[in-house]
C-alpha cells in the first residue's frame, strides 16, 4: 500500500488500548493543552466574532461554541459540528499559545482539539475515542504536513496541511471505513486554503494562521465521505513522499514531535528566545529597565520579519519581537492581562518596547531551519544585547526560547501548572479543579458531553 492507503487504514483502524503507553501519557498532555489554549483564547476578539458567526450561519444543536464576553465571563452556544470546530479552533489559536509541532512547521494542536471536541460531543464518543482521534490528527500531521511543505515554494500556514488534518480527526470520530477515510483526506486536501503564511507576519490580522477554516473544511470533508462523496488520492500518495507515510501506526512521532509553548507566553514562537535572552540578562545582572538605552535581538528570518511596529491589536502584539520583549520585562508575564487590545496603549511597555532592535542572523537562521526539519541540534535561537544609558553592554548569548524536538522538562505537573494559569482567565477554581481532574484520567470518561457538563450544564 502507498502512504495514502497506509493513513486511510490508520486513520480508521487506531484503538486507544493498543496505543503504546508513552503515545497515551503526550496525548494526555495535548489535550490539557489544547483545552487551556482554547479556554484562555475566548477572551480574543477574534474569538467572539467567530462565535457569532458560526451560530447565525451554521445554527444548529450538534456542538458547542464557547464563547466569552466582558461581564458575562464564559458562556456556551450551539452550532452545527463544522461550525463549532471553525469557531473553537479560532479560539484555540487566539492567543498563540498552543503547540507546534515536528516536520509540519506550525500549531497541529489548535486544530486538532476543537475538531475532536466538536465531533466527539455530536456523536457522544467516548474520552477514549476523542484521544484516540487527537492521536490521528498528530500522527496525519506529521506527515502530510513534511509532504505539503516539500511540494510547495512559498511557505503556507498551518491550516493548509490542517485541513487534511482535521479531516483524519473526524473520519476516525465519524468510524468511517478506511476507503470512506481515504476519500475524506483526498477532499480535505483538494479543498484547502492557499495561506501564505509570511503575508500574516508583516500584516497580522485575524486569519490566524487558517485553523479555523481547516476545522470547518477537514469536518466537512469527512462528512461528505460517509455520504459518498469521493476524494483525490493525497499527497501521501506520491512515491517521493513514500519514506516519511510508510511507518505510520507503528512509529509514533506524537512522543517526540510536539512542543509546548510555556506558561506566560502567548505571543510566536519566533519570538520566544528573544525574550527569554533578555529576560535573563535582566535577572542574571540586575539592570533597571530605566537604565536600558537599547536591546538589539540577533534572530532567524522569521524574527526579523515579526520586526518591532508598535501594536493596535492583539495579533500584532502576538506577531511581534519588541512588545512581548518589552510585556514581559514590566509585567514578568505575557498573557492576556499583557496582550489584548486594552492594554495596547500602556505607555510604560511602548516606550521600552521602541527601544528594542531586530536584526537577522545567518546562524540563527541555520539554527531555525534545522528545527523546522525535526533536527535534535536545531531550535529558535536568538542572541540579545542589551546597551545601558552609560554605554555598557552585556550579551546573552545563544539562547532558545524552549521549543526544541524533542522538548526536556515537560511532565504532567508542568502541563497542568501552564492549564490552571490559562484557564484561570476565565474559570473559577472549582470548575478548574473539576476539569484538572478529568484530564487526566480522560479516556475512562463514558462521554465526551462531560467535559462541557463540566463547564456548563448540559442539555441532552
Amino acid at each position: 500500500m502507498n502512504g495514502h492507503e497506509l493513513a486511510a487504514q490508520f486513520v480508521a483502524n487506531a484503538r486507544w488500548d493498543a496505543l503504546p503507553e508513552a503515545v497515551q501519557r503526550k496525548v494526555r498532555m495535548c489535550f490539557a493543552d489544547g483545552l487551556g489554549a482554547t479556554l484562555a483564547g475566548t477572551l480574543t476578539r477574534v474569538s467572539r466574532i467567530s462565535a457569532g458567526y458560526a451560530v447565525e450561519s451554521w445554527g444548529g444543536d450538534q456542538a458547542t461554541v464557547l464563547c466569552h464576553e466582558p461581564g458575562r465571563g464564559l458562556y456556551g452556544l450551539r452550532a452545527t459540528i463544522a461550525g463549532a470546530a471553525f469557531a473553537n479552533g479560532n479560539a484555540a489559536n487566539g492567543l498563540d499559545l498552543d503547540d507546534s509541532t515536528r516536520y509540519a512547521y506550525g500549531h497541529a494542536g489548535a486544530q486538532i482539539f476543537p475538531t475532536a471536541l466538536a465531533v466527539a460531543e455530536a456523536l457522544n464518543r467516548t474520552g477514549a475515542e476523542l484521544l484516540t482521534a487527537m492521536v490521528v490528527g498528530y500522527e496525519v500531521a506529521h506527515r502530510v504536513g513534511r509532504c505539503w511543505h516539500a511540494s510547495r515554494a512559498v511557505y503556507q500556514a498551518c491550516g493548509s496541511w490542517g485541513s487534511v488534518v482535521c479531516a483524519a480527526v473526524a473520519a476516525h470520530l465519524m468510524r468511517l471505513t478506511p476507503e470512506q477515510a481515504g476519500h475524506a483526506l483526498g477532499i480535505a486536501e483538494y479543498h484547502a486554503g492557499n495561506l501564505p503564511m509570511m503575508r500574516d507576519i508583516d500584516d497580522p490580522t485575524m486569519v490566524k494562521h487558517g485553523i479555523g477554516w481547516a476545522a470547518m473544511t477537514g469536518v466537512t470533508a469527512a462528512g461528505l465521505a460517509a455520504r459518498g462523496y469521493t476524494g483525490i488520492p493525497t499527497l501521501l500518495a506520491f512515491p517521493e513522499y513514500q519514506e516519511w507515510a510508510q511507518d505510520i501506526g507503528e512509529n509514533y512521532l506524537i512522543v517526540d514531535g510536539v512542543a509546548w509553548k510555556a506558561a506566560h507566553y502567548a505571543c510566536c514562537g519566533w519570538a520566544h528566545a528573544g525574550v527569554e535572552g533578555a529576560r535573563r540578562l535582566i535577572q542574571e545582572h540586575h539592570i533597571a529597565l530605566d537604565d536600558i538605552a537599547r536591546i538589539k535581538v540577533a534572530g532567524g528570518h522569521g524574527t526579523k520579519r515579526l520586526g518591532t511596529r508598535l501594536p493596535t491589536t492583539t495579533e500584532e502584539a502576538q506577531f511581534n519581537q519588541a512588545w512581548p520583549l518589552a510585556a514581559m520585562l514590566i509585567d514578568g508575564e505575557i498573557g492576556p492581562a499583557q496582550m489584548l487590545e486594552e492594554r495596547l496603549s500602556d505607555p510604560r511597555i511602548r516606550e521600552l518596547a521602541a527601544r528594542v532592535e531586530v536584526e537577522e542572523s545567518a546562524e540563527m537562521e541555520r539554527l531555525c531551519r534545522l528545527f523546522e526539519q525535526g533536527d535534535p541540534a536545531g531550535r529558535f535561537a536568538s542572541r540579545v544585547t542589551i546597551t545601558l544609558r552609560d554605554g555598557r553592554q552585556v550579551d546573552s548569548g545563544l539562547v532558545d526560547g524552549g521549543l526544541r524536538f524533542p522538548q526536556p522538562g515537560w511532565d504532567e505537573a508542568r502541563i497542568e501548572e501552564k492549564f490552571r494559569w490559562a484557564a484561570g482567565f476565565v474559570l473559577d477554581t472549582p470548575r478548574i479543579d473539576k476539569l484538572a481532574e478529568m484530564m487526566w484520567r480522560f479516556e475512562q470518561v463514558a462521554s465526551t458531553r462531560a467535559l462541557i457538563g463540566a463547564l456548563f450544564p448540559y442539555k441532552d
